[in-house]
């Protein structure tokens, strides 16, 4: 049995997680936390045990994902809220993959949420809660050297990859991957898949009712939060 390295002090605490060294410098340990934001941490709540829910699920899916050839920082789960990570130098560049408009893409484009887009669109937003996050062209992270132009060219090829793999697999589930958050990382001069992979990050709905099974249930003030993250974990696990 592999024996968990000693969890040493806090380095970094966000809005979903709490990160720790531990004596190895190339590893951390994640510690999922119940606490919900929204709307760049304006709106604040809890989501009972969707720190275990969101573990579980990033355990599920990044397994699913290396298993596929997709290299992530996930070495194994610990327990219900820990996971061990590699430990990444984040790039400061969020990438988002769009299967339907949804969210701010509807918005900010007048387009009715829900339409279905011809191909998946790769959008870029600067990692910064003080702007908010701001939408970015793949030329502003090259000008102010946050990634590279080769990065960029293997972090669009990933997401891409990433978006089949796992659209497939949530299909055959009834569930329609509307969208989602990735966020990659160097380590030791190669880009891998960092953060996690849940309902905090993407947006799912059921394929035959439309019936969202995300954080926009606690974002819109639907109601379910708890039983919609329960749901999207128990057909994972299916």
């Amino acid at each position: 049995m592999e024996t968990t390295p000693e969890k040493l002090e806090m380095f970094y605490e966000g809005k979903a997680k709490k990160l720790y060294s531990t004596p190895d410098p190339d590893l951390v340990i994640a510690y999922f936390k119940d606490d919900a934001t929204a709307f760049n941490a304006k709106k604040r709540g809890t989501i009972e045990d969707k720190g275990v829910i969101n573990n579980r699920m990033s355990e599920l899916f990044f397994t699913l994902l290396e298993r596929s050839g997709v290299k992530t920082h996930f070495v194994r789960r610990i327990n219900d809220r820990e996971m061990l990570c590699k430990r990444l130098q984040i790039v400061p560049v969020e990438t988002v993959v769009r299967n339907l408009v949804a969210g701010s893409m509807a918005k900010r484009l007048g387009r009715e949420e829900g339409e279905q887009l011809p191909r998946p669109v790769v959008e870029y937003y600067y990692k910064n809660d003080a702007l908010d996050d701001p939408l970015i062209l793949g030329e502003h992270a090259i000008a102010f050297g946050w990634a590279t132009a080769e990065e960029l060219k293997t972090i669009d090829r990933l997401a891409l990859r990433v978006n089949e793999i796992l659209g497939l697999f949530l299909d055959e589930r009834g569930i329609l991957l509307v969208d989602f958050k990735l966020e990659f990382g160097r380590y030791h001069g190669e880009i891998l898949l960092g953060d996690e992979i849940c309902p905090d990050t993407c947006r799912f709905w059921d394929k035959a009712t439309r019936k969202k099974l995300d954080k926009d249930r606690f974002r819109r003030d639907l109601g379910d939060v708890e039983e919609a993250y329960q749901e999207m974990l128990r057909r994972v696990e299916k």
